[in-house]
This record gives structure tokens, C-alpha cells and sequence, in this order.
């Protein structure tokens, strides 16, 4: 459970409670070993030790080397590093190659960062998805050419928890010579993730039980990468000093991972209890993304009102929160604003229908008991609010 002691956390997508384990490894580096790795002294040289075990604990996460990941402030510096480090290269050594693709269901920051590349000049596809939110291998097949320099696709779904097909659009990516990221964010920790499909993977911590304002990027050995921040650290590949007690976090945090990816199979019988629940007691709910196979601790959830019209899911957020249910209605990333989900409405979503979805995310540390809790709470907030 997260957030307050009395409340029932379902928006684990969002950020995840800090492990008690990842809290403990932290803490002698919060406060008495607090040296700069750089420094060439003893103490300096321990948290130089600290940071490369945690980056080993991170690598062994998706199978890589220690010498292959970059660590970062956040996944969004990640995905930016990445994208804008290849393309860099790309536009001082390939001038053939000026295209670049991505889906339109990707995290809000990699879209705009793609929308600020297409103001300077790269030609940008963006590949639509059907009514599951997959995007069509066939379609990216036709649209990549020798002058493709970058595929970027997510491994899962962040509202949805769609499993996106990844290693079939790797392969296309390659068949033409061009670059594959995948922003893992969401899937690491939660599912199997394998870097071996990738030449660039953005990993976060605070969405497996670590802590915020620490990412990492996976840089497939002898792929394009030029630094977005300048210094010797990370053999200057981001420059800054590292931040070593997130870092030893982020590896305290993906050793846990590694082990509670055998309990994905208890987390999705307790996903699927919530939304069989859920259907079984709101008339005209719907799962958005049903068809696809998904992630075992999401569930996006359409309303309907006693007509069977879009119901006003923010309404029914913040019943829900009222009664110590904390849920979403998408990205926490583009919350605030008045916009439906873009990764709804690329599924063929009205706007309406768009604004009659949550998402319930869930964690290794839900129990039984508070999904029990949740589905008691449905029947008296449907009464009322189909009522209203």
C-alpha cells in the first residue's frame, strides 16, 4: 500500500511506495556516507564502489553489461538523452537518413519531444493504433525506409498497460539500418525486459518501489551517442554528479524487481478480480484494451451513467478518493489539463468516452482485501452518481 496508511493505492503507473529495502540501502548514503565519487580519497572511492554495484543490479534487471547504462535524473532525460544523442550523429555522419518514427500512444514528454524535432526539420511519422491501442507492424513496415534513422516505441502501455510489439518493430528498425529505442519504463519490473532487442531503453526508478528523480538509459555498445550533458561522469556520457543515494536505490529497487517478477502472475489474478468486479457491478463498463495482452497490474476502465452515456470519471475519481481510493485518469505526466487521453482517443475514443475512463494500477503490495474493499464501495457510487 502507498501513499497514506488508510488509503488504498491504485495508481502504482503513476509512482510506486518506496520499498522499505530500497529505503534502507539509501540511508547511510542520505546521511554519514555522503562523499562525491569522483574524489579520489577513501570515502570518495566507497561511493564510487556503491554507484557501479547499483548500476550492476540495474543491468542484470533487462540482461545488459554495468558499462552499457547511463544513469539519469528521470526516464524523460533518458528517452531526450537517447533520441536527441542518436540523431545528433545521425545528422553529422548519414545526411541520407532525415526520418525518424514513433506511435501515437507514447508518454506525453517522448511525443513533444518528437513534435520539437519535427519543427527542426525531421520528417516525423506517427504511426496510428487500432481499437486495443496496437500499433499495426504492417503499417511500420511500410512506412520505414533507408532513410529511417529512428524507431521509438514503448514497451507498455503507461495508461492502458498494452504490451506493444516490440521486437517485431526492433526488427524492422534494423532490417533498414535504423536505430530502436523503446521507453521500458513501465514494463521493467513487471514484466520480463530483454535490452537485447534495443540499441537505446529508458528504465525509471520510482515506477518499480524506487525512488524519484533517478533513470537510467541502456546505450547498446557501439551504437551513435553524443552527451545532451557535457562532463566527465558516466565516461562522459552525462555530465553532473551522481546522485548516489537515488542511484543505490535504483539498484536495491531493480534487485527486488528481478525477484517479485515471479509474483506477476498473483498481481494479475488480483487485476483481473478488480475488473471482473467492477464489470459485474457497473452496467456498461467497459476495459479499455481488453483484446491485448497487457500488463499484469493495469486495468483502464470505461464508465457508463444509468443511460449508458459516458459517465464523468472525474467525478467518480474523487468519490473514490473521498472513501481513501486513490486511482487516475491517465498520465500523471499530463494531468491538470482539460484534454482528453491522447492514448484513448488514438484507440478510436470519443472525447466523452475518453473522459469516462480510470486507470487502476496495482502493486506487488495490494492485497485481496483492499480490492475487496474497492468493489464494496462501487454499488453506493453507482447508485448516486447515476442518479445525479
Amino acid at each position: 500500500m502507498g501513499g497514506d496508511a488508510m488509503t488504498i493505492y491504485l495508481d502504482n503507473n503513476a509512482t510506486t511506495a518506496l520499498a522499505a529495502e530500497v529505503r534502507d540501502a539509501m540511508m547511510p548514503h542520505l546521511f554519514g556516507e555522503f562523499a562525491n565519487p569522483s574524489s579520489p580519497h577513501s570515502a570518495g572511492m566507497a561511493a564510487r564502489r556503491a554507484v557501479s554495484e547499483a548500476k550492476a543490479q540495474v543491468a542484470a534487471l533487462i540482461g545488459a553489461k554495468p558499462a552499457d547504462l547511463v544513469m539519469t535524473g528521470s526516464a524523460t532525460e533518458a528517452t531526450h538523452a537517447a533520441i536527441l544523442g542518436a540523431l545528433r550523429v545521425i545528422e553529422e555522419t548519414d545526411h541520407r537518413r532525415d526520418h525518424i518514427v514513433t506511435t501515437a500512444v507514447e508518454h506525453p514528454a517522448t511525443l513533444a519531444l518528437f513534435g520539437d524535432l519535427r519543427q527542426r526539420g525531421w520528417r516525423v511519422t506517427i504511426l496510428p493504433v487500432n481499437r486495443d491501442g496496437l500499433p499495426s507492424l504492417v503499417d511500420l513496415a511500410a512506412v520505414v525506409t533507408e532513410a529511417t534513422a529512428l524507431v521509438s516505441m514503448m514497451w507498455a502501455n503507461n495508461e492502458t498497460g498494452v504490451l506493444m510489439p516490440v521486437e517485431g518493430a526492433s526488427a524492422i528498425a534494423h532490417a533498414h539500418g535504423a536505430l530502436f529505442h523503446s521507453d521500458a519504463v513501465q514494463a521493467a519490473g513487471r514484466v520480463p525486459v530483454d535490452c537485447g532487442i534495443a540499441d537505446y531503453l529508458t528504465l525509471s526508478a520510482h515506477k518499480m518501489h524506487g525512488p524519484k528523480g533517478v533513470g537510467a538509459l541502456y546505450v547498446r555498445k557501439g551504437v551513435p551517442f553524443h552527451a545532451l550533458i557535457h562532463g566527465h561522469q558516466e565516461r562522459r556520457r552525462r555530465g553532473g554528479t551522481e546522485n548516489v543515494p537515488g542511484i543505490v536505490g535504483f539498484g536495491a529497487a531493480a534487485s527486488l524487481a528481478s525477484l517479485w517478477l515471479d509474483e506477476a502472475d498473483l498481481i494479475a489474478f488480483l487485476r483481473d478480480r478488480l475488473e471482473q468486479g467492477i464489470l459485474a457491478r457497473w452496467p456498461g463498463a467497459v476495459v479499455n484494451g481488453a483484446g491485448a495482452a497487457r500488463l499484469p497490474n493495469t486495468s483502464n476502465i470505461r464508465f457508463a451513467d444509468g443511460r449508458g452515456h459516458p459517465l464523468d470519471a472525474e467525478e467518480l475519481l474523487m468519490r473514490l478518493d473521498r472513501a481513501d481510493i486513490a486511482v487516475s485518469m491517465g498520465a500523471a505526466c499530463s494531468s491538470g489539463g482539460n484534454e482528453p487521453s491522447h492514448v484513448l482517443t488514438a484507440m478510436g475514443l470519443s472525447g466523452e468516452q475518453a473522459a469516462a475512463s480510470l486507470r487502476f494500477s496495482l502493486s506487488r503490495y495490494t492485497t485481496a482485501a483492499e480490492v475487496d474493499a474497492v468493489l464494496s464501495e462501487l454499488p453506493a457510487l453507482h447508485a448516486r452518481l447515476v442518479a445525479a
